[in-house]
């Protein structure tokens, strides 16, 4: 009862914490609550176990010490162990606080709800839950009530660590295994920046060639929509063309998005294929069709809709296309790709007028005067605003379409002079069709142009931007040209290399809080080294059940499973120093079967209880909304069940080679195994 008192309140706490430093509770706060539970679990029934065992035996023994005291000295004996072990998993989601951009707003408020329910979680531990055990316990009967499944357990378990610590080289070679196993699968893991989000809305890019008219943009546009509203489940099209002068994108007419809505009712994998099907059939545009989530995430990483981005930066445009027309043929061998092109940046007609100076002159006209006027007259210009009512009409100034329809009617537009005398424009300008980019893109001082792509289904992010590298090494740059990949995989590789770096420093800080906690470089050292083969579970889970595909959330949860795996091994070999030095009991298998038989109980249920409460993100992965936190939820589940296997049966093992004191118990002292 106290245990499940402590547990809700810690969360409370956590969630209060939360709020008051401004941080929203969305999907991935729950998701570091989940993931935490594990930890407030163990916190809980550590402090609840050491203090119930010892009011029991003081009380069996007809000890006259008041129940208060006993309940602060069994409190303070876990006390160390407890803060120590916290630390260690907050220490193991440091990375995560290095992660910037796009991944850190993805994952960074799961980690802040994990270190807030760890810090939370020995604080209540070591102040509530000693003062709520004194409230109910105080005058209560302290007997011992064995669960019907714990001696069941315990037959097992001394049946089975027995024999393994007779026989020691079983777990040496199980070590070995687990680590060939896990070293063998890791190069075979694809990669991926985020999973794909199985939104119900989809928007559809619809781009012709620029240049294309209104007419034939609507009329594709209402094509593909009665074709897509066809489609069982497809409930709504909408479209625009274009985008307003004033919008964050602006686009020519060419330019066109579709969206679509789809009834949870129908199979999503089925119906995006046939939307996919249907988009794909229109020859002469370029389309694509992407859920809302996914388009803003890359269009946030690269202004660009595609997962690979190549820009190439340079002062001239023909230099530019010339590359970008390279790249691309080398891009379109890649098995891999699909979609490959190259971002229309072509020429397209436009009227160029030249004020001819000397004629300008003669007939008393400025040259700005001609480039406005005509500019007005052909482009229109806002002149003002007439406010009546509630509305509000702009007032522009603009030709009507039969003085601008046509090259003669530009010929023969009237320019008027200072006398008010109408001159027309070729006879103070020359007048001509010229090829011009269609658009200008400029970043970091210089012309850039894209090539992107799409990956096709099935196939690894990382193998194909191998791909591309070899590509782009094949072609030869000129002074003053580069490239540049962007995308998925650039974001994802920024991300790894931060979680790599900080891990390490992550790993080292660690160590010495092994060291400062187990009071031994070769305990500290005995317990690091064991941590990698807990996080094996994590790589088959993922091989197996992930599609072998390691996205963020599967590093985020290999970070937790380290965390994890650091305080059930740190809890164990406090255990075993508390029997050794407190208790009297000499140092021998004795002592490891009586610590792991003690501690058996806290470890299965600290890993029931994390893996149970992450069961529902694991089924719930194909759901719209769980699509990040599925691949971290079956690494942490896989972890559990190696982290338990280690922690129960490889951790006592080493603790009997490694954890002898350098004053060892005489010949034949606890060399004898207890008793169940």
């Amino acid at each position: 009862m106290i245990s499940a008192t402590i547990i809700p309140l810690t969360v409370v706490i956590t969630m209060l914490v939360l709020a008051y430093f401004g941080t929203t509770v969305n999907v991935m706060v729950l998701a570091g609550l989940v993931i935490a539970i594990g930890a407030v679990v163990d916190d809980a029934i550590v402090d609840v176990e050491n203090v119930v065992r010892r009011l029991r035996q003081y009380r069996q023994a007809g000890s006259t010490l008041p129940t208060a005291q006993i309940v602060l000295d069994a409190s303070v004996e876990v006390r160390n162990a407890i803060v120590n072990a916290s630390v260690i998993e907050m220490t193991a989601l440091l990375p995560v606080f290095f992660m910037e951009g796009l991944s850190g707003a993805f994952f960074q408020p799961l980690a802040q709800a994990y270190v807030v329910a760890t810090l939370v979680s020995p604080i209540i531990a070591l102040t509530v839950t000693p003062a709520l055990i004194l409230v109910l316990l105080s005058n209560a009967p302290i007997r011992e009530r064995v669960s019907p499944i714990l001696p069941w357990l315990h037959r097992i378990y001394d049946k089975v660590l027995g024999g393994t610590l007779r026989i020691p080289s079983l777990a040496y070679l199980s070590t070995v295994a687990l680590l060939v196993v896990g070293l063998v699968i890791w190069p075979l893991m694809g990669q991926e920046l985020l999973p794909s989000f199985k939104e119900r809305d989809f928007l559809m890019h619809w781009l012709g060639k620029p240049g294309t008219g209104h007419a034939e943009m609507k009329r594709s546009s209402i094509l593909a929509c009665n074709e897509l509203r066809s489609i069982e489940g497809v409930r709504n099209c909408g479209t625009h063309i274009g985008q307003a002068l004033l919008m964050d994108e602006v686009y020519g007419i060419y330019f066109a998005e579709h969206w679509i809505s789809v009834d949870p009712s129908v199979d999503y994998d089925k119906t995006l294929a046939k939307v996919e099907e249907v988009v794909s059939g229109y020859a002469g545009f370029y389309t694509d069709v992407q859920t809302y989530l996914k388009e803003r995430i890359r269009e946030v990483l690269t202004g660009s809709s595609h997962p690979i981005v190549i820009r190439i930066y340079g002062d001239d445009l023909e230099v530019l296309r010339a590359k970008a027309a390279e790249v691309n043929d080398h891009l379109l061998k890649i098995d891999a790709l699909k979609d490959q092109h190259v971002e229309y940046l072509v020429d397209i007609p436009q009227i160029q007028i030249e004020v001819d100076l000397d004629k300008a002159q003669k007939v008393g006209v400025k040259p700005g005067d001609v480039r406005r006027t005509a500019a007005y007259l052909m482009a229109g210009e806002e002149a003002g605003d007439i406010h009546t009512g509630r509305s509000a009409y702009d007032v522009n100034v603009w030709t009507t379409p039969a003085n601008r329809h046509s090259l003669t009617s530009v010929y023969n537009m009237p320019i008027y002079t200072p006398g008010g005398k109408p001159v027309a424009l070729k006879e103070v300008a020359n007048i001509n069709i010229a090829p011009v980019p269609n658009a200008i893109n400029r970043e970091n001082q210089a012309r850039r142009i894209n090539i992107e792509a799409d990956l096709k289904e099935g196939y690894d992010l990382a193998v194909a931007m191998d791909a591309v590298q070899d590509a782009l090494d094949a072609v030869e740059f000129p002074l003053g040209y580069h490239p540049e990949v962007l995308g998925d995989y650039a974001e994802r590789q920024s991300a790894t290399q931060r979680i790599y770096w900080a891990g390490l420093a992550a790993c080292l800080i660690i160590f010495f809080l092994l060291r400062a906690s187990l009071g031994s470089w070769r305990l500290a050292g005995m317990s690091f080294l064991s941590l990698p083969m807990a996080m094996v579970g994590g790589v088959l889970a993922a091989y197996l059940f992930s599609h072998a595909v390691l996205s963020l959330g599967s590093l985020v949860g290999f970070l937790t499973i380290l965390g994890v795996a650091a305080r059930n091994g740190i809890m164990l070999i406090s255990h075993y120093q508390h029997l050794e030095t407190e208790e009297g009991v000499p140092f021998g298998l004795g002592l490891v079967m009586q610590g792991a038989r003690e501690r058996i109980a806290p470890i299965m249920m600290t890993a029931l209880t994390a893996g149970l409460a992450l069961v529902p993100l694991v089924i719930a992965g194909n759901i719209p909304g769980h699509e990040i936190e599925h691949p971290m939820a079956i690494v942490i589940l896989g972890g559990l069940v190696t982290s338990t296997l280690v922690n129960l049966f490889i951790v006592p093992t080493l603790y009997l080679l490694f954890g002898q004191r350098t004053s060892p118990t005489a010949p034949g002292d606890g060399d004898a195994l207890q008793p169940a």
